[in-house]
């Protein structure tokens, strides 16, 4: 199994097509690798596809005590110094905005594009604030309930089989400490101003009923980053890339296109 050595962990990954135009996959808190198997084929037919593991993620341990998602970054340009990759799109969800769009901050120079998946992590404005808030209650009284909050209540009824998938991949992954998304835990959020300093290409998806990142957490995001634009698709939750394979491959596919 192909595993990098980035930043004192073994960082899973595996890699699809063979175009010199990379896209990688960044998997949301309720994923790992294989959350992604309605893009790759898609996508591989005009892309390399990069999916990987986050640490502490699927078969990608983080070290004891390990500084978890303050290190997603480093490791995800590690992974790209491993591949040879110089620049890349990045398509985060959830979670791995803090991956696609800290990259995009962090590191401009490697990074052709961002999409940011009903995220606008590490971005934490008003709204994401008090939504972190809500579901820290939530976990503590429903820790493993991703019906309604990792997708919809619709969708579940449309797709039990597809809903019954998210669920058994998501418990793939091992414990994490309860405390993972403490604030303490947590990289910096970046300044409204830094925010408008952003000159990567930037496309904002997200679910009209994502009860965790509202079209209106992410149109307050979006506006913020100059040149990016917001897609919003209705009658789907917090996980279009999943609940609606079509629609958020379309309108991704779309925005690689027009990066050039």
């Amino acid at each position: 199994m192909p595993h990098a050595p980035v930043n004192g962990i073994e960082l899973y990954y595996e890699t699809y097509g063979r175009s010199d135009d990379v896209v990688v996959f960044a998997h949301g808190l309720g994923g790992n690798h294989l959350s992604w198997w309605c893009q790759i084929p898609v996508f591989s037919e005009r892309y390399r596809c990069v999916v990987f593991d986050h640490r502490g993620f699927g078969l990608s341990p983080d070290v004891p005590d390990g500084p978890g998602i303050r290190a997603f970054v480093e490791d995800l340009r590690g992974l790209l110094d491993h591949l040879g990759v110089e620049r890349a799109f990045v398509v985060g969800q959830s979670m791995g905005g803090f991956s696609a769009l800290g990259l995009a901050l962090a590191y401009p120079e490697r990074t052709r594009g961002v999409v940011l998946a009903d995220t606008t992590f590490p971005y934490i404005g008003p709204e994401t604030r008090e939504m972190m808030r809500r579901q820290a209650e939530r976990a503590r009284t429903a820790p493993d309930t991703l019906r309604g909050v990792a997708y919809s209540e619709a969708y579940a009824e449309r797709d039990p089989e597809g809903a019954f998938l998210y669920d058994r991949i998501s418990r793939l992954n091992p414990p994490r400490p309860d405390d993972f998304f403490a604030p303490w835990r947590l990289p910096p959020s970046p300044t409204e101003d830094e925010m408008r300093s952003l000159r990567t290409p930037a496309l904002f998806l997200c679910g009209a009923d994502d009860p965790l990142f509202p079209p209106s957490a992410m149109e307050a995001a979006s506006r913020l980053v100059p040149g990016s634009r917001l897609v919003v698709v209705p009658g789907t939750g917090h996980s279009v890339y999943w609940e609606r394979p079509e629609a958020f491959n379309e309108a991704v596919l779309r925005f690689l296109d027009e990066c050039g």
